[in-house]
């Protein structure tokens, strides 16, 4: 462990502590904090961030790239993510593989904390500044700076990480098999209409339209139709009707899109009522998805609607 200065000076560049356990997740992390023109105020592996952590003022965030499963001390240290951002102290954006996301996921749920899985150089560095930019906000709002400069300021620091992000892109994109990344998100609509009740529905009635969704992307780009919401829900309505519970990371497969946008979707939905989370109960370190009761009702209903239009105009 060591340190690149041990002061958070908050009038100055955004302090960021590192926490990685890999050369390579040490060096996307230094050029996440070199892209938004923050200053790393600490370096640490899993075992010694805690320990860290609170033998120094909090960090305006804690950037986190774990490539393993480090046990009880990973316990520890999510822990402590989680009590920071619940505690209004500093905000985390955590980077993992998918193999460690339904661990990572149940144990961090403020919205404080960004989750990443299997994240490009631009999504990081993206995270990191706007959980920046935000704290940066509400530090200006607490110490009562005027409206006009608050706003300057914070659109000087979101010009500056567009910047910097158009270049991370770039980067991205001339590598080899570098895939783009999608910072954005689709506006997300849900309304339930009232439609005639139908026959029972059943697993085979979704799954060859999950199947034939799937079968697009072999003849034309999968970015054509990229619709992770409604992915989702049907892979969530097929397995409400099998009896079979669908984990995290089993939905971000689903959803066919980047496993960091499919997490996002995953929280928007469940903030707008229409996925439930609910533990593991054999193992509280994971997390099942399921459809909210209304969702699965909207769904039966669309799915009678439209097997009653099949029958009227067949073929």
């Amino acid at each position: 462990m060591h340190s690149d200065g041990q002061d958070t000076d908050r009038d100055g560049p955004a302090s960021i502590l590192i926490v990685a356990d890999s050369p390579g997740g040490e060096r996307r992390c230094r050029a996440a904090v070199a892209a938004i023109g923050a200053r790393i105020v600490g370096m640490a592996n899993p075992e010694e961030a805690v320990a860290r952590i609170g033998e120094q003022i909090a960090p305006d965030a804690a950037l986190l790239d774990l490539a393993e499963d480090h046990g009880s001390a990973l316990d520890d240290l999510l822990g402590e993510i989680d009590r920071g951002a619940r505690a209004g102290r500093y905000r985390s954006v955590v980077c993992v593989p998918m193999e460690l996301l339904d661990r990572v996921d149940a144990q961090i749920g403020h919205g404080d904390v960004a989750l990443l899985c299997g994240a490009q150089d631009v999504e990081l560095a993206a995270a990191l500044g706007l959980a920046v930019a935000n704290r940066s906000l509400a530090l200006q709002d607490i110490r009562g700076e005027r409206d006009e400069a608050r706003l300057l300021r914070l659109s000087e620091e979101v010009g500056r990480i567009a910047k910097a992000l158009a270049e991370l892109s770039h980067d991205d994109r001339s590598r080899p098999n570098g895939d783009d990344c999608r910072l954005a998100e689709a506006p997300l609509a849900f309304r339930a209409e009232p439609a005639p009740a139908a026959a029972a529905l059943l697993p085979e009635h979704i799954r060859p339209m999950i199947r034939m969704r799937r079968l697009r992307d072999r003849f034309f780009d999968a970015d054509l139709f990229a619709d992770p919401a409604w992915d989702m829900l049907l892979d969530l309505m097929a397995a409400r009707l099998e009896g079979r519970q669908v984990a995290v990371s089993s939905l971000c497969i689903a959803a066919a899109v980047p496993p960091t946008t499919a997490l996002r979707w995953i929280r928007t939905m469940t903030d707008r009522g229409l996925f439930v989370r609910h533990s593991d109960p054999r193992d509280g370190r994971r997390v099942f998805i399921d459809l909210a009761d209304d969702a699965a009702t909207a769904l039966e209903r669309w799915f009678g609607a439209t097997l009653q239009d099949r029958e009227r105009f067949p073929g």
